[in-house]
């Protein structure tokens, strides 16, 4: 394995964040990760936010209630169309939960204006795939079919995500480019899940290092597809880096770190975006081990990730 450099900030926070988010997650800590992961009391979560939250339940896949929550700015009017951002969470398709991770998807609310509309989806291996895709694609045709009750503007609804969260948003655009669904003005994908097959460089560079390495991965992958990991009978809703056909996706956002086994399928994928004319903002991020942002968000690099986003958001989204 190559020597890896981690940011020497980022490098002294794992030491703490190992004890939350160990670097390999094997099947037998998926109990201990679903509660170490599992996002504060709602209160805590939006304490001092200048937001609101309204929870909702929408029909998932094969009519399954599934929970949703309406994140508007304080003072908002619940039916006044806002430029809205619906995201999945993070957590390797296994555990997390609707807010789990989501502290700078938050702050976009009060500081850009909008609302974000957050779901919980069914979690792997209890519920494997399709159901997790199903049940996000399930969200954005409820969203748009209410925009207005949920005070949506349907000219401007984006997709986001981190980690296994922003696999499932490419995927859902994706889905929503092929069967005709809501129209996206852009997916913004943060250190991004996409391919199950492994073969990159970077996924085989990582075991027992930063957060979610090659061992982690296989395990989500398998929770989430079974036998079928590696095969040809995986749908690219599923693992987005095997759609043979990008062309007609929104304007994307992608950014990874250096120090990540997504290092590599996420510079691939953006790659392809832009061979097929899709408007493509990539940054790899020096020294930065995934989901830094998360565990470290006052180090320099975090700080640098949150605020590139937040701008082509600005960009993208509200301007």
């Amino acid at each position: 394995m190559a020597s890896v450099r981690i940011d020497p900030e980022l490098k002294a926070a794992l030491a703490v964040v190992g004890g939350v988010f160990p670097p390999t997650v094997t099947p037998e800590l998926v109990p201990f990760m679903r509660q170490s992961y599992a996002s504060p009391p709602r209160e805590q979560v939006l304490a001092d936010q200048r937001l609101h939250a309204v929870d909702l339940e929408f029909a998932g896949y094969r009519g399954a209630r599934i929970g949703a929550s309406v994140v508007s700015p304080t003072g908002a009017p619940d039916a006044q169309p806002l430029p809205t951002v619906l995201v999945f969470h993070s957590g390797g398709m296994m555990f997390g939960d609707r807010f789990s991770g989501l502290d700078t998807a938050l702050a976009w609310v009060p500081d850009l204006g909008i609302r974000l509309i957050t779901v919980e989806y069914r979690l792997a291996p209890e519920h494997p795939d399709p159901v997790p895709f199903e049940d996000c694609y399930a969200s954005l045709e409820w969203v748009a079919a209410h925009a207005t009750q949920l005070g949506v503007r349907a000219d401007r609804l984006l997709l986001a995500g981190a980690s296994a969260g922003a696999g499932l948003a490419a995927g859902v655009a994706l889905a929503a480019r092929d069967r005709g669904g809501p129209a996206l003005v852009g997916q913004l994908l943060d250190y991004p899940m996409l391919d199950d097959r492994g073969r990159t460089a970077s996924t085989r560079a990582f075991d027992g290092i930063g957060v979610w390495d090659r061992i982690s991965n296989e395990t989500g992958w398998r929770a989430l597809l079974g036998d079928r990991v590696g095969t040809d009978d995986v749908s690219p809703y599923a693992a987005p880096a095997r759609a043979t056909d990008l062309a007609g996706l929104p304007p994307t956002f992608l950014d990874v770190g250096t120090a990540e086994i997504f290092r590599d399928e996420t510079a691939d994928y953006a790659a392809r975006l832009w061979d097929v004319g899709v408007d493509v903002e990539l940054h790899v991020w020096p020294g930065a081990f995934h989901a830094c942002d998360i565990f470290a968000p006052h180090a320099a690099v975090s700080r640098g990730m949150i605020r590139a986003r937040t701008d082509w958001l600005r960009r993208i989204l509200v301007d």
